[in-house]
């Protein structure tokens, strides 16, 4: 799998929006994001693993 990194564009309740640097979007669960994600958190998702760069 490759890595791809994202942006949180917007955190709607327990939702996060999100946008990758080739212009893609997502949304994901808070849950499954790591602790201390915020509005305008840089991730990295390599290997189903999200971490906070």
């Amino acid at each position: 799998m490759d890595t791809i990194y994202y942006t949180v564009r917007a955190i709607n309740g327990d939702y996060a929006d999100l946008v990758a640097d080739d212009g893609g979007q997502h949304a994901i669960t808070m849950f499954l994001l790591p602790e201390g994600t915020t509005l305008g958190s840089r991730l990295k998702l390599e290997n189903f693993q999200w971490e906070l760069v």
